[in-house]
This record gives C-alpha cells, structure tokens and sequence, in this order.
C-alpha cells in the first residue's frame, strides 16, 4: 500500500484525535496484519499525573494503542465489510514489559489470528527502542449485522 492508502486506513479508526494512540500506519495487509507507530508527547494531559517528574505511557494506553492497529487492520478487511461499533472486548495473556517516555516512539504491530461472526481475534505487540514492552491477545467486537 501506498503511503495515501495508508492514511486512509487510519482513517478507520472512530477514536478523536485525544484519544488515539495509532499516529501513522507503516504498513497494512488488509484484514491479515499490520505495523503502525505512536510517539508519546510532552503534552499529554495524562502525563502530567503518571508520574510527576517521571512522566509514562500508562500500560493501560500501550494495550489501547494495540487494540486501536488491530481494530484498523480488522475493518480494512477488503472481503468482510467493516463492523459498526467495534471495541475491544476481552484481553489475554497480557504481559506488559516494559513502558515510553515522552520523545519515544512506540512500534505496534498487530495480526488478525480468527473471526467468528461480530468478533476478531488479535495477537498484538509493541516495542520501544528494539525492546518488547507489551504482548497481548486481544478479542474486538462490533454490532451483529442481520443475515439476509
């Protein structure tokens, strides 16, 4: 894909820009995997309180980042059309390793491993500097649609 294409993948995803943790896609097998990227700013209000003096992306925010590529590659899936309301709906074997500070750039990937009906199953990853900070498997779901 295209770097147009990309973007408009990213485009997906239903988060405002306060609360989106995908700054750009690297790259996107629709409905299959993807990479993407989140640099943490200085400027986050949550910062301001995780830690004072020693601002950390919450792991909480690294999990949600995670779900946010999954749900993009889940609704680019050119042969099942996209799920209205998806969320992220279940997590396991959740390991959180590690965290960013501000300036780092979080790299995220994300493979869809099965579907059945409204619900996506993902495994997902991130590192920071070459290092694992996060693994997780992940369950999406959005609204049932009706059967014709």
């Amino acid at each position: 894909m295209n770097s147009d294409e990309l973007q408009a993948a990213l485009r997906l995803l239903p988060h405002g820009p306060e609360f989106r943790f995908v700054d750009r896609l690297l790259s996107l097998t629709s409905g299959k995997e993807g990479a993407g990227e989140y640099r943490v700013r200085a400027d986050e209000p949550f910062l301001r309180g995780h830690f004072p003096g020693d601002p950390l992306l919450p792991g909480v925010l690294l999990v949600e980042a995670a779900a946010q590529l999954a749900g993009v590659v889940a609704q680019s899936d050119p042969t099942i059309g996209p799920l209205p309301g998806l969320k992220l709906t279940a997590l396991r074997n959740v390991k959180i390793l590690g965290t960013a500070k501000p300036g780092e750039v979080v790299r995220l990937e994300a493979r869809i491993t099965g579907r059945l009906g409204n619900l996506i199953q993902a495994q997902a990853t991130a590192r920071v500097n070459g290092q694992s900070v996060l693994q997780a498997e992940l369950t999406l779901s959005g609204e049932r649609r009706e059967s014709s």
